[in-house]
């Protein structure tokens, strides 16, 4: 796609006014995100390089290097993408909604193409935007979503939206249900949204307010448990005015009457943008390039389970078979439940490293409360279970004094049982974590998960990313 750069970098204003303690720590938010977010994609591809290395001194990892080195490839440009620190803003909609034209109108002239002809633009275009010298950003103009050919366009329209970290959504009327099942299928991808209402120059003031008011009420109670778009997300344009004719008096006596191009009216338009693009950018680009990194690794996770499923089977079994053999031979209930947990942290540990996925102590202790709480039976069979099975076998050890034939065919049954249980829950445990490591979790102070949520709950109730928050919170 080719770039147009424009304008120059934002000035420094390193001079201006020294603002409040609340208003500095505000505003030093999106550059803290902005550096946790480059800290943690390097830390990964320092960790996913190093892994690389090291596989390749054992002949049978030829297969799991190269399905690692795509998406390791793709770690590196979010990590570029970062670098650049350019926030892209993508422009969707029908065809001759006007896209090109808002377009041009932010850039303040006509660079892109536009006419009455549908299909104007073929393929994505971008170009460089440093409105005022306040923002330095990337407009990316795409085809009309209904046009032909549409699963090339759509495949176009998929990496668009995957690097974009705003999308600029353009109708020019109430929206159609064509615009409106489009535009549900762009949310999917959960980044923030301005639904531009252009055109408004062609209607009346009283009909344009009547189709702003009804734009307003449909995604005022749109999405219940999902947000969609807020009415404040909606804005007025006219990227490119119907040309008016105007009344010509020459000094000879004449008149005549041609036509007159009034200016663009985007300045609604424009200062939200910049504002959003001073007060969070910084806090988008990081979102964004945290989200790609966490699909990348992902992936990484999923392929080296895959390719590692019989290594962890055995692995899991043989864990399985120690912690019932270990419950069996000791007589004290309490030391049955530590030795179990014990033995389960250790196998927890000993995949991870197996998949050569990053894992902590800490980190390990928190997943497998995760897997036990979020399976109230096996809870209870782990813990329930052990201690009763754990205090019968306790209490014919004592027995065993007085009756040593039944004493030790009690303790023998219920060594027996409790094992059993101990060992098919285990099992559980090591077939659950499998689970949490193959969605490729990403652990740690660093992990890319770890940094997205603390982007969302710091971000203020007014922003675009609050906006998000119960979406992004929801793949995680």
């Amino acid at each position: 796609m080719p770039d147009r750069p424009l304008n120059s970098i934002p000035p420094d204003r390193s001079n201006l006014d020294t603002p409040s303690a609340a208003g500095l720590v505000r505003s030093s938010l999106p550059e803290i995100h902005f550096n946790r977010a480059k800290i943690s994609l390097k830390q990964a591809i320092s960790r996913y390089t190093h892994q690389t290395r090291m596989r390749r001194r054992n002949p049978d990892s030829t297969e799991l290097q190269a399905a690692m080195r795509t998406d390791l490839d793709r770690l590196s440009t979010s990590l570029d993408k970062l670098d650049q620190g350019l926030i892209r803003i993508a422009v969707f909609g029908l065809v001759s909604r006007g896209k090109s034209a808002v377009v041009n109108a932010l850039l303040g002239q006509k660079l892109l193409q536009t006419g009455p002809l549908n299909g104007v633009t073929q393929y994505p275009r971008s170009v460089y935007w440093s409105a005022e010298g306040q923002a330095k950003a990337e407009l990316i103009d795409t085809p009309g979503l209904d046009e032909v050919g549409g699963e090339l366009r759509a495949q176009m329209a998929r990496e668009v939206v995957d690097q974009a970290d705003l999308i600029l959504y353009i109708i020019s009327g109430d929206i159609t249900r064509t615009e409106y099942e489009a535009l549900r299928e762009l949310q999917t991808a959960h980044k923030p949204m301005i639904l531009v209402f252009n055109k408004i120059d062609l209607y009346p003031n009283q009909d344009r307010q009547t189709v702003y008011r009804k734009l307003q009420a449909r995604f005022a109670h749109e999405g219940e448990g999902k947000p969609f778009l807020t009415p404040e997300d909606i804005v007025l344009v006219a990227a490119e005015p119907a040309p008016v004719e105007v009344r010509v008096e020459w000094a000879d006596g004449r008149v005549t009457y041609e036509q007159e191009s009034p200016p663009p009216q985007v300045e609604e338009l424009k200062n939200k943008l910049l504002e959003i693009l001073d007060r969070e950018g910084r806090s988008l680009l990081a979102l964004n390039a945290l989200r790609q990194a966490r699909d990348s690794e992902g992936a990484i996770a999923r392929k080296v389970v895959k390719l590692q499923r019989e290594d962890a089977e055995d692995l899991i079994w043989k864990f399985a078979r120690w912690k019932a053999i270990a419950i069996a031979a000791n007589p004290f209930a309490v030391l049955d439940l530590l030795g179990g947990a014990i033995t389960d942290l250790v196998m927890i540990r000993a995949l991870a490293r197996l998949y050569g996925l990053p894992m902590t102590r800490h980190e390990a202790e928190s997943l497998l409360k995760s897997i036990l709480f979020s399976s109230g039976g096996l809870l209870l069979s782990e813990v329930g279970t052990g201690l009763l099975l754990g205090f019968g076998k306790s209490a014919s050890v004592l027995a065993i004094p007085f009756d040593s034939v039944s004493g030790l065919a009690t303790y023998s049954t219920t060594a027996i049982a409790q094992a059993s249980m101990a060992g098919y829950g285990s099992y559980r445990v090591g077939k659950a974590a499998q689970v949490y490591l193959e969605q490729g979790c990403t652990w740690g102070e660093q992990g890319a998960n770890t940094v997205i949520q603390e982007i969302l709950e710091q971000s203020d109730s007014n922003t675009a990313i609050h906006r998000l928050r119960r979406e992004l919170e929801g793949e995680r």
